[in-house]
C-alpha cells in the first residue's frame, strides 16, 4: 500500500498512472510533496498558486515553505510550457500541471453558492476527473471539512500520509518504559547498592536492548529504575538527582530529568499531558548545567487561533510575544520560588536574564540561525510539522543539546493530528539512536485538582 494516501493498490481501471488534486496545505505542510507521489501525476488548481502567493513574504513556517515551492516549480517549468500533459517530475515521476478553475457541474452548482477558494479547488478536481474517466482521481487535502464536501458530492478525497506515523507505532513508542518483576535478586542488588551502580545486560537479558531503552525493576517491595547504556554495554540504576532545587515527583519524571542532564544524550523528547512537568524538568536541568552552555534557550512555536498574523495584536514586538512567552515564564517562576529572593541562585536567575544567558524568544526568530553549545528548549513542539522539526535539529552545532516538549493529543494547529505532527515524528524516527531518549510522562503533578480535571473532564 503506498504512503502518501489511501488509494487501491492496484489501479480500478487499468494500469494508468493515478491523478492526485493537491490542496494548498499540503505545500505548505510539506514543499516537496509534489516529489512524493511516485510515478502518478499530480495536478495544483490555479487556486492553489493564488493562496500560495499571500504566503511568499514573512518569516514563518509557512512563507519558508510557500517560497520553496515556488522555487522548485519555476526551477521545472524553466523554458518549458505545461501543454496538455504537463511537466514532468523527474525520472521514474509522474507529471505536473496546474489546472485553470473550473465551474461546478451544472447538478452541483446551486450546492455551493460561496465562491471561495476551496470550492473552486474541489469544483477542479472534479472537473479532472470527470475528463480522465479511465483513471484513478482523488483530491489530497489535510483540511477535514473539504474531504467532508468532496465525499458529500462522490468525490475520492484523502488525506496526505508520507509523513503520518502508523498508530500503532505512535504506542510502541509510548512503551519506551518495561516494567520487569522477575529477575534474579542477586543481580538487581548488584543494580541497586552496587559501588558501579550497573550490570552487563547480558546478566538480565538474552537479546541486547536498544540504546536507551528504560526499566522499572521490581524487586522486594522496592523499584528500580534503570536505562540501558548502549555506549557502554550495561544496564544502568538512574538515581534519584536534582536541579536547581527541582526534584522528581514520580519514576517518570526521573528519568525526563536524567536524560536532561545526561550530556551523552544530545536529543530529548518528553510528551505528556498539562501538568506532568514536561517544560519544568527540562529548564531546571538546563539551568543546573549552565556552566557547561554559552545560552540556555527556550521557544514555542506561535500558534494564533483564527489564522491570524501576529501583527494584528496591538503593542510592539515584545508585548506581541509576551502572552506565547508566558508559560515558559510560568516555568521560570516555579523554580524562582524554590528559593529566597535575595539568594545566589535567584540573583544569578536575574543575572541570566540580563545578560541574555537565558534567552526566552519564540520559533520564529529562530531561523537561520546556528545553535552552538546551545541547550535549546523547544516547547509544545506537537504544534511543529515534521519538517520543521527536522529543520531545528540540523541547526544544532557542536556541544548543542535539543529537548523537545509537547502533548501530542492537544494540538493547535489545524492540519496535523496525533499521527502526522513533528513532535511524533521525532520519536517515531529517531527511536533506537544512541544520542536520542523519549520519555513519556504519564501522571500529572501540577495539583491534585489538575490530575483529577486531567482524568475527568
Amino acid at each position: 500500500m503506498p504512503t502518501y494516501a489511501n488509494v487501491p493498490a492496484k489501479n480500478r481501471k487499468g494500469k494508468q498512472p493515478k491523478i492526485f488534486v493537491l490542496d494548498t496545505n499540503i505545500i505548505l505542510h510539506d514543499y516537496k510533496a509534489i516529489g512524493k507521489f511516485q510515478d502518478n501525476d499530480v495536478v495544483l488548481p490555479i487556486a492553489v498558486i493564488e493562496e500560495l502567493d499571500k504566503f511568499k513574504k514573512g518569516n514563518d513556517a509557512l512563507s519558508y515553505n510557500a517560497r520553496g515551492f515556488m522555487r522548485s516549480i519555476d526551477k521545472l517549468t524553466d523554458g518549458k510550457l505545461f501543454g496538455k500533459d504537463g511537466v514532468p517530475l523527474g525520472k521514474n515521476r509522474g507529471n505536473i500541471k496546474i489546472e485553470p478553475n473550473h465551474p461546478f457541474p451544472d447538478e452541483l452548482k446551486d450546492l455551493f453558492k460561496d465562491d471561495t477558494q476551496d470550492h473552486r479547488i474541489l469544483a477542479t478536481a472534479l472537473w479532472v476527473r470527470d475528463n480522465h474517466p479511465g483513471r484513478f482521481t482523488a483530491l489530497v487535502t489535510k483540511d477535514i471539512n473539504l474531504r467532508m464536501k468532496a465525499k458529500a458530492v462522490g468525490m475520492e478525497a484523502q488525506d496526505y500520509l508520507t509523513d503520518r506515523v502508523e498508530e500503532a507505532r505512535i504506542e510502541n513508542a509510548q512503551k519506551e518504559l518495561q516494567v520487569i518483576d522477575d529477575m534474579p535478586s542477586d543481580i538487581l542488588q548488584k543494580l541497586a547498592y552496587g559501588p558501579e551502580g550497573a550490570v552487563d545486560w547480558e546478566d538480565l537479558f538474552r537479546t541486547e536492548p536498544a540504546p536507551n531503552q528504560l526499566y522499572k525493576f521490581t524487586w522486594s517491595g522496592e523499584t528500580i529504575c534503570a536505562r540501558y547504556d548502549a555506549q557502554r554495554g550495561r544496564v544502568t540504576a538512574v538515581r534519584k538527582r536534582e536541579a536547581y532545587g527541582i526534584r522528581p515527583r514520580n519514576d517518570e519524571q526521573r528519568f525526563a530529568l536524567d536524560a536532561c542532564l545526561n550530556p551523552e544524550i544530545q536529543l530529548v523528547s518528553l510528551t505528556g499531558g498539562a501538568g506532568t512537568g514536561k517544560t519544568l524538568i527540562a529548564l531546571a536541568a538546563a539551568l543546573e548545567q549552565a556552566r557547561d552552555y554559552d545560552q540556555i534557550i527556550l521557544s514555542r512555536p506561535t500558534v494564533i487561533l483564527g489564522n491570524q498574523e501576529i501583527g494584528f495584536l496591538p503593542g510592539d514586538e515584545k508585548t506581541k510575544m509576551s502572552p506565547f512567552l508566558q508559560p515558559l515564564m510560568d516555568n521560570l517562576g516555579v523554580i524562582k520560588s524554590q528559593f529566597r529572593p535575595s539568594s545566589k541562585e535567584a540573583l544569578k536567575l536575574d543575572g541570566f536574564l540580563k545578560d541574555e544567558k537565558l534567552l526566552i524568544t519564540p520559533l520564529a526568530y529562530i531561523r537561520g540561525r546556528s545553535l552552538g553549545k546551545a541547550f535549546f528548549i523547544i516547547d509544545e513542539a506537537q504544534n511543529l510539522t515534521p519538517h520543521e522539526v527536522k529543520t531545528i535539529i540540523t541547526r544544532a552545532g557542536e556541544g548543542t543539546k535539543m529537548v523537545f516538549t509537547g502533548d501530542i493529543f492537544q494540538i493547535d494547529q489545524p492540519y496535523l493530528d496525533q499521527w502526522s505532527n513533528g513532535l511524533t515524528h521525532l520519536g517515531e524516527k529517531m527511536a533506537g539512536q544512541r544520542l536520542f531518549q523519549h520519555v513519556f510522562l504519564r501522571k500529572g503533578e501540577r495539583s491534585e485538582l489538575s490530575e483529577i480535571a486531567a482524568k475527568l473532564l
